[in-house]
């Protein structure tokens, strides 16, 4: 698949990348997809809930009425979940909602989410450009020229640059990863895919299976 490279003022170079069929044209794995989407979602959540049961509560211990003669069921407890204030029943509990996923199915899933993405035709590859201090005006400037204002889009970088980071922090609908950290839901939930031309072989040699 043959995409043309175009500057920051988004203006055709002259030039062309040649996006590998193993990683941008495969048919894509929606469950690969779905477990990892899943894992970085479990992944995100803290898990600190808790809730107090009966033997947490605080509150007296003596029994609150006596046994018979009230007419009514027998308590025992103020602490039991039926009163109002008691504890819970089987409550929440810290926990680590994360799970196991192989190496592989990542790889999968991210070649899938790419895939789909060349599909859709939203990936844009721009070449390779800098800033020598954070300027978040040029960065407006650049995705103002690749007509993305509107839309989300993840920046795809070969390296960190903080430069870059810097400058679209305060962008809405604007992110920026590298290529070695990007992750499935991250591609998913850009609607435009800004990959710079150095990014496309650094993706190519990371998610070679």
């Amino acid at each position: 698949m043959e995409i043309k490279v175009i500057n920051k003022a988004g203006q055709e170079t002259g030039r062309t990348v040649t996006l590998n069929e193993q990683i941008f044209g495969i048919e894509p794995s929606d469950h690969a997809i779905y477990l990892d989407v899943k894992q970085y979602m479990a992944n995100k959540r803290q898990g600190t809930h808790s809730a107090k049961e009966r033997g947490e509560v605080s509150y007296s211990t003596r029994k609150i009425k006596k046994q018979k003669g009230t007419g009514g069921a027998r308590a025992g407890s103020i602490k039991s979940p039926v009163f109002r204030g008691g504890g819970r029943v089987f409550g929440p509990r810290p926990r680590n909602y994360g799970f196991k996923l192989n190496k592989k199915v990542k790889v999968l899933a991210r070649i899938s989410a790419l895939s789909y993405k060349a599909k859709e035709d939203a990936i844009v590859v721009l070449e390779d450009f800098t800033f020598d201090a954070p300027k978040t005006r040029e960065m407006v400037a650049i995705s103002n020229n690749l007509k993305i204002t509107d839309k989300k889009s993840l920046f795809v970088l070969p390296e960190e640059n903080k430069n870059i980071y810097l400058s679209s922090r305060n962008l809405q609908g604007i992110s920026v990863v590298t290529a070695s950290d990007i992750n499935t839901y991250q591609i998913l939930n850009a609607k435009k895919l800004i990959v710079l031309e150095s990014s496309v072989s650094k993706l190519e040699e990371l998610l070679t299976i």
